[in-house]
């Protein structure tokens, strides 16, 4: 079901647009998390990270929520 963005509502747009932004913004502060967190302090590789931040949501909330070790005490 493919819609082109002249036939979407002035509130459709709107809401398109928010998660558009939600999503960026998600994604802008994991990768730039990543950049400046050091190789050990991340689960894993950190340009595997990079590619699943790359995911709509889910990326960044995992990179978040999966990704990053617990910060030493």
């Amino acid at each position: 079901m493919a819609t082109r963005w002249n036939d979407l509502s002035a509130t459709q747009k709107g809401v398109v647009v928010a998660l558009a932004s939600v999503q960026l913004s998600l994604a802008v502060a994991a990768w730039t998390d990543l950049a400046v967190r050091p190789a050990a302090a991340v689960r894993g590789s950190k340009a595997r990270w990079a590619g699943i931040i790359g995911i709509n949501f889910v990326g960044p909330v995992l990179y978040f929520a999966r990704g990053r070790l617990p910060a030493a005490a």
